[in-house]
Parts: structure tokens; C-alpha cells; sequence
């Protein structure tokens, strides 16, 4: 059945490596989702691809294209409507809010990247039915999302889930995050993160995938960098436990997907919780049920409290 324009959800997601857009029903159902590779280190490039991705997208369903949700890996400052803490740090500074909207000519929402991934799994993915829940994004960078009360958490001045860049306690401080921070938690738990500290502890830069096949071989330097790679998350989520005790942590980004990780997880959080030893608990750790499109559909669902009501 064909609905009227105003009853779809579009969203786009600007990603490091590809910008994904979607048009779907408020359901779930998706009409068109279509990626394309992101440019690097050039804004007005950045600018026209997503420009260029709604066309595509309005031209491939044969809907206009209404209002947009745009999840970035960073936010917008409320004083100032410029992107803020972005890891595709071209974009930082940038009044992309009006540029955009004086491009398209649409309404627009923005979100965190992984604000929109925690929204998404908690409306139709490994969360649904949920009314408390922590979304981490692990992969080139790492960030949070928080849902509380079925609401989406994004702070009095849109910091919030901002877990990132957090300091990781009991490190050693390595060389500044991007952030200009020291000691971030995407600085020890991300992919390049699990490389670099192979490297630094005698081995070749490899993939964190191909790292773990190697400690699958029982290569003793693969397993030992896992294994501080494995504690590290333990304690960063373990924090956010002891804050804000979620129902369920949902786990997106390449990482997430990493052989062995999500099952290992819960038992090395429970041994960083604020809990006697008799009544510990191992949270409920879930990958995320839409994978790397999780973003995006959750880009799309920043609109849908204007189409349910």
C-alpha cells in the first residue's frame, strides 16, 4: 500500500568511510536505502554528497522528500549551530545545520551518530520493549547513546552519551585523542586503538580482524592485546553501569563483531560493578540488530513523534 509522503521517515548518516540514507515506513519497513563512499577532508564535497544522496533518494522512490534526520559522529553546539567533537573533524566548526537546509530547502534534525543507533535499536532492534538502554558505537571511533524512560537522552547542552571521550582510568596517557584530550576512551577501545597497541607491543599493522585470528592460533601477542582490549571495555562500560544501570547495552560498529567479544564482555563489566560480590550481576549485552544501518534508521526516526501525532 503507498503512503502519502508525510507519513515516510527519511534519514541519512554521515559515516567515516560511507553516507547511507533511508526512506522507510514508521513500522520499519524500508523503501530505498542507498550508500555511497564519504569524502574525506572536504566539507563542500561532504555537503554535496548528501545533497546528491537525498536527490537519489527522493528520484528512487518517486517521493519528494520532505524533512530529514541527519545522524553525525559528533553534535551541533546549541550556541552556536556548528558541528562540535566530530571524529571527521572537517566537518567541526562548520554551520552544517544551514548549509544543508539552504541546500535541500527541507526541515532537518540533527543527532549524534550514536544517539541515532541507540533510538534505532530501541524502537524495532535488539532493544525493543526496553524502557532503559545504553547504545556504544566500537569502531574507527567509539561514542554512546543513552535511552531513559523511552526517551532519548541528549542532555541539557546535547552532551549526552558523550561516553567516547570519557577518560579511561588506570592507563598510561598516550599522545593526544583528536579531541585534544588525554587518555579518551576511543583512544584505547577503538579499531585503530587494538592496532596501534598491537604494533606498539612488536607486531605489524594489521587488521583488529586478523588480529583475532591470530589469538584463535594462540598467537601469545594477539591474545594479550584482546585481553587488555577486553578489560578496558569492561571497566568503560562498567562505568556507565554504575551510573546508570541500563536494561540492556546494545553494541554496533565493527568491533562490536569482533569472534568472542559480546560473550566474554558481561562476566569482565560484572567485576567492575559497585556490587557485593554476592549479589553481582553480568549486564545484558546485545549486538545490534540492524548492523551498520542502524544509524541511519535511527536518523530517519528523529522525525517520527511529528508523524505519530
Amino acid at each position: 500500500m503507498r503512503v502519502t509522503p508525510e507519513a515516510l521517515l527519511v534519514g541519512i548518516d554521515l559515516g567515516g568511510t560511507k553516507t547511507e540514507g533511508v526512506v522507510m515506513r514508521p513500522c520499519g519497513t524500508e523503501v530505498l536505502r542507498h550508500r555511497v563512499p564519504t569524502v574525506k577532508g572536504d566539507y563542500t564535497a561532504t555537503l554535496a554528497t548528501i545533497a546528491d544522496l537525498v536527490g537519489t533518494l527522493a528520484q528512487k522512490t518517486g517521493y519528494p522528500i520532505t524533512r530529514v534526520g541527519v545522524g553525525i559522529p559528533g553534535s551541533i553546539a546549541p550556541n552556536t549551530g556548528k558541528v562540535r567533537n566530530a571524529n571527521s573533524t572537517w566537518i567541526n566548526g562548520q554551520p552544517l545545520p544551514d548549509d544543508l537546509a539552504a541546500m535541500l530547502g527541507v526541515p532537518l534534525r540533527f543527532a549524534n551518530d550514536a544517539n541515532c543507533l541507540a533510538l534505532s535499536e530501541f524502537r524495532d532492534g535488539a532493544a525493543i520493549g526496553c524502557s532503559s538502554v545504553f547504545a556504544a558505537i566500537l569502531g574507527t571511533g567509539v561514542g554512546g547513546g543513552l535511552i531513559l524512560n523511552g526517551a532519548l537522552v541528549e542532555g541539557a547542552h546535547g552532551l549526552g552519551g558523550e561516553w567516547g571521550h570519557v577518560p579511561l582510568a588506570q592507563e598510561s596517557e598516550l599522545p593526544p585523542c583528536f579531541c585534544g584530550r588525554f587518555g579518551c576512551n576511543e583512544q584505547f577501545l577503538s579499531g585503530p586503538a587494538i592496532v596501534r597497541d598491537f604494533v606498539a607491543s612488536g607486531g605489524t599493522a594489521i587488521r583488529p580482524e586478523q588480529i583475532v585470528e591470530l589469538a584463535q592460533g594462540n598467537d601469545r601477542l594477539a591474545k594479550q592485546v584482546l585481553a587488555r582490549h577486553l578489560d578496558r571495555l569492561g571497566r568503560a562500560i562498567g562505568a556507565i553501569v554504575n551510573v546508570f544501570d541500563p536494561q540492556v547495552i546494545v553494541l554496533g560498529g565493527g568491533i562490536s563483531n569482533l569472534a568472542g567479544l559480546a560473550k566474554a564482555l558481561p562476566e569482565v563489566i560484572a567485576a567492575n560493578l559497585f556490587t557485593p560480590l554476592e549479589d553481582r550481576f553480568q549486564p545484558d549485552i546485545r549486538l545490534a540488530k540492524w548492523g551498520d544501518s542502524s544509524g541511519v534508521r535511527g536518523a530517519a526516526r528523529l522525525w517520527e513523534q511529528e508523524i505519530e501525532h
